[in-house]
């Protein structure tokens, strides 16, 4: 799937030559990053086609935002796009093993349980981001919240608490605003998400 990094163009937000990648503990070249501000702002990923409904298409594991303008969409095809022999660069370099255990507090368990039975399945995810340390990055969306830390996952919000090696979850949120869930009809699950956990 071709698209366009559209809030960065609407926001004129610009580029930089360089960047910090949250994998590099150095600035690299924009263009050796998948960094979304760029000179052009055409973004790529891979989806999976679930569905074909008329002139619909449902696909899977999209990383972009709400009202994303698509600029195509293109098959995948093994032969020609899977090159396993190819190398990555800097990117080469493994992953640090997680140096921080995560814990899970009765609460933001429920709270993940919840959202998996209602088809939105974050928890192993929001857990390896974590493990990999808590440390506020730019990329990584992770800001101070009072006395504790926030990571932005996606639309929702994780709370936690850092002691040592070990990283506290306490809870999670909705990213959404109260007047946008209100508004927005297609936000049922942050709806009852919030109904549920933070009734007025």
């Amino acid at each position: 799937m071709l698209f366009v990094f559209h809030r960065n163009v609407e926001e004129a937000r610009g580029w930089r030559p360089k960047v910090l990648p949250p994998r590099s503990t150095e600035k690299r070249g924009v263009f050796a990053t998948r960094s979304p501000h760029r000179p052009n702002p055409i973004g790529m990923s891979v989806v999976k086609l679930d569905a074909i409904e008329g002139l619909v298409l449902r696909v899977t594991n999209v990383d972009i935002l709400d009202a994303t303008p698509v600029l195509d969409l293109k098959p995948y095809v093994p032969y020609a796009d899977a090159y396993p022999e190819a190398r990555g660069g800097w990117l080469d370099v493994r992953d640090p093993a997680p140096a921080f255990t995560i814990e899970w507090s009765a609460r933001a368990t429920e709270q993940t349980t919840w959202l998996a039975a209602n088809g939105v399945d974050v928890a192993a995810e929001i857990a390896r981001l974590l493990a990999l340390g808590p440390q506020p990055h730019p990329y990584r969306r992770i800001r101070k919240d009072g006395d504790r830390l926030r990571l932005a996952f996606k639309e929702w919000r994780v709370l936690f608490r850092v002691e040592e090696s070990r990283v506290a979850i306490d809870e999670l949120k909705s990213g959404y605003r109260a007047k946008e869930l209100a508004s927005d009809p297609s936000l049922d699950v942050h709806r009852a998400f919030v109904g549920r956990f933070y009734p007025p």
